[in-house]
């Protein structure tokens, strides 16, 4: 879930975060900024969870994230973005959200965990509501018919996924195939089994077995996906 999450963030490399609440969700999105090069403070109410993490984030506090004051003190108001991930008490979820909109906090991200508290979250100050467990499951169901080994849907139905070469494709250079115009989608990338992802050229031949990188409506690329098998 929080490599969904992740993948969204467009933070500049060391920019300082601080992530609030740190459960399973938020220490995975910790870890990986940190891995990531940024600065993250971790705050919870819980104790147990600031020691655990204490060496692997760079400043834990345990705090009360729904006081406005104590962020404050704590300097979050520095702080340019701000990841609320308070999954097991949506009162203390969206107070965080109002404590950290009081502050002027420029980018504020939110774990929902219902639709109904994602669009709470927004019209008290959140800029981005994501659905981690929605879009997790969105995403097996896509993958689970095994034509899709990897797929990602962003905004407006826009989605890339990584599929089987589709049988219109095989032994064929790719601009030959006219897989734009027949399709509806672009291929930017293939990766041939023991080598790495090339980008995808119009010389570029498919082979069958090989894997190809797709982008397009996610109706077009699960359409396409299926010609892997005709």
């Amino acid at each position: 879930m929080a490599d969904l999450f992740k993948t969204s963030l467009a933070f500049s490399k060391g920019d300082s975060v601080v992530v609030i609440g740190l459960g399973r969700f938020g220490c995975a999105v910790a870890q990986s900024l940190v891995r990531l090069g940024h600065e993250v403070m971790g705050i919870d109410r819980d104790a147990q969870q600031v020691q655990l993490w204490a060496d692997r984030l760079t400043h834990t506090v345990q705090a009360d994230s729904t006081n406005v004051n104590t962020l404050r003190q704590l300097g979050v108001a520095d702080f340019r973005h701000a990841i609320v991930g308070i999954g097991s008490d949506l009162s203390a979820s969206l107070m965080t959200v109002m404590a950290l909109t009081e502050l002027q906090i420029k980018d504020i991200w939110l774990k929902a965990v219902t639709p109904e508290h994602g669009q709470i979250a927004e019209r008290i100050g959140a800029h981005h509501v994501v659905h981690p467990e929605a879009e997790m499951g969105e995403r097996i169901a896509h993958l689970i018919t095994g034509r899709i080994v990897d797929y990602i849907e962003f905004g407006e139905g826009f989605a890339v996924a990584t599929i089987h070469a589709p049988v219109p494709t095989h032994n064929r250079p790719l601009g030959d195939c006219g897989v734009l115009n027949a399709f509806g989608v672009m291929v930017v990338g293939v990766k041939r089994a023991g080598e790495n992802f090339q980008h995808a050229l119009p010389e570029t031949v498919v082979m069958p077995g090989d894997l190809l990188i797709v982008s397009g409506p996610a109706s077009k690329v699960e359409e396409f996906a299926g010609r892997a098998t005709s």
